[in-house]
């Protein structure tokens, strides 16, 4: 029989604990509000707030994260220096305070030890990873910031692996991404009906710095207001890849007849979104998409309408070179472009040839495995000693020196303009091998669930993956994309959520 004295006794001893950590809590407040500043004290109370989050409901802060990204360029501009490095790593720092949050879950065995697809590829690539440190005897702080660089986003992967949202989850997620994308391209679209007049508004254009490193560069707006969209995401390549990996995913839902003729609305969103995919001017974007797209509606589906609008597609280009006379191999890059000339270009000579003596991104894939391969072939320079956001970010320009290369792009800004080039400078080709494996193993098991799953949700997004897996590993090759958190954390995140897609399936990795 419950005693209710003893439950009464034990109510009022468990509200005066929480009385005084409460009145505790308010004091520390009050007294930093008096002896910091406001700002602190709420950038701390956020903080807090997000940590008791993360260790109760983990799967609402991966969806906060997910929401939030899209926004951060945006909303990082009105941030006051004060607290920026605070605001800055916010998202980053909320991935590690899951990664101790699953530490913690797996000492109190409320998580047991699976294997995932990726597990080996990865064991590998970080012997590769530390080995290459040691080698290069590569001083610690630059170590840590350039291996942070390569695995940060990985570990997004094994957070959702383990703590396995369910299916619903994964749906309600992937409506409210496609609702983001949908409010980013409208306001893209926007952004070119205004004629850039609200550019400046969203452009973050102020360089931020800590010390000696360099937390954001200013993004220069080389091109005619108006002219490249970009809505919230500071760059026009970041909203062009962000709306080109969710566009696949929705291209493998929507080839699936069942979802197609429940949710019509798959079809509006390409309305919507192709036009402000276009009017990004991104190449970068426009190819990873059409390749993507091309593989499932050519390979997997072999659609006829789509092979008959290639066809189409060729003989209208074959057309329009004859009717307007353009010469492709003199094309170059000017701020004020069509759309067509803005295609044409990536195919120019002269563009290749400017790219290559000002040192652009071809000129790093010549010298790449020509001089940096060479003189350290099988476990590279280590991390954040060549090519990657770390070495730029910290003006490491020791490689450089040695082997006689200038600090990056253009001589002075310390990337090279593609990760997979990077990558290989600073793991080696053991390193670049292992790293491709990890992208290869999601792509195999993302295709096996697609063909040994009854449900056709689920057979759309492993599809959809598997084509914006081919989209990302092209963007890589154009940019360092495997580094922008409004690319990367989805890709990773995904992942993730089809290899729990397939648990519930049980298919084995």
């Amino acid at each position: 029989m419950i005693n209710l004295q003893e439950v009464y006794q034990k109510s009022e001893q468990e509200t005066k604990v929480y009385l005084v950590l409460l009145a505790l809590a308010l004091t520390v407040i009050i007294a930093s509000i008096v002896f910091v500043s406001p700002l602190v004290t709420l950038a701390a109370v956020i903080g807090l707030v997000f940590v008791i989050l993360s260790f109760y409901r983990p799967t609402w802060t991966l969806a906060f994260l997910a929401v939030y990204l899209p926004f951060e360029p945006f909303l990082l501009k009105w941030v006051p220096d004060d607290i920026y490095l605070f605001a800055r790593y916010f998202s980053e720092i909320l991935i590690y305070v899951l990664v101790v949050v699953l530490a913690w879950r797996f000492l109190a065995k409320q998580v047991k030890r699976r294997t995932s697809p990726i597990d080996f590829p990865l064991v590998l690539f970080l012997i590769v990873l530390v080995s290459s440190i040691l080698i290069n005897l590569v001083p610690p702080t630059i170590a840590i910031l350039g291996a942070r660089q390569i695995l940060r986003f990985i570990l997004v992967f094994f957070l959702v692996f383990y703590f396995a949202p369910t299916k619903d989850y994964i749906k309600k997620l992937t409506l409210i991404m496609f609702s983001i994308m949908l409010f980013q391209c409208a306001l893209g679209l926007f952004q070119a009906g205004s004629g850039g007049l609200i550019d400046s508004y969203l452009l973050p254009s102020e360089t931020r710095t800590y010390a000696d490193i360099q937390l954001k560069s200013g993004q220069e707006q080389f091109w005619d207001p108006g002219s490249r969209v970009f809505a919230t995401m500071g760059r026009y390549d970041r909203l062009g890849t962000f709306i080109a990996f969710f566009l696949l995913l929705a291209t493998g839902l929507i080839y699936e007849n069942k979802l197609r003729k429940k949710h019509p609305g798959l079809y509006w969103m390409f309305v919507l979104a192709i036009p402000t995919l276009v009017l990004t001017y991104s190449r970068s974007s426009w190819f990873g998409f059409l390749l993507g797209f091309l593989f499932i509606a050519l390979l997997i589906k072999h659609d006829r309408r789509v092979m008959i609008g290639v066809a189409a597609f060729a003989i209208i280009v074959a057309s329009y070179l004859a009717y307007t006379g353009l010469v492709v191999r003199y094309l170059t890059d000017v701020p004020q472009q069509t759309v067509a000339e803005r295609f044409f270009e990536a195919f120019s000579y002269e563009r290749w040839r400017g790219e290559y003596y000002g040192l652009g991104r071809l000129y790093w894939i010549v010298q790449t495995p020509t001089v940096v391969v060479p003189a350290s072939p099988f476990f590279g320079f280590g991390p954040g000693q060549f090519g990657a956001g770390a070495a730029a970010a910290l003006g490491n320009a020791t490689v450089y020196e040695e082997l006689g290369l200038p600090f990056g792009v253009y001589g002075t800004d310390g990337y090279i303009d593609n990760n997979w080039m990077s990558l290989w400078g600073e793991t080696g080709t053991l390193g670049l091998i292992f790293y491709l494996a990890m992208f290869a193993a999601l792509f195999r098991y993302s295709y096996r669930l697609y063909r040994e799953s009854d449900d056709p949700y689920v057979r759309g997004l492993a599809i959809g993956y598997c084509a914006a897996l081919l989209a990302v590993s092209l963007n890589a090759f154009l940019a360092t994309f495997l580094e922008v958190r409004t690319l990367a954390y989805y890709l990773w995140l995904y992942g993730g959520l089809i290899v729990v897609l397939g648990e519930k399936e049980k298919l084995k990795a």
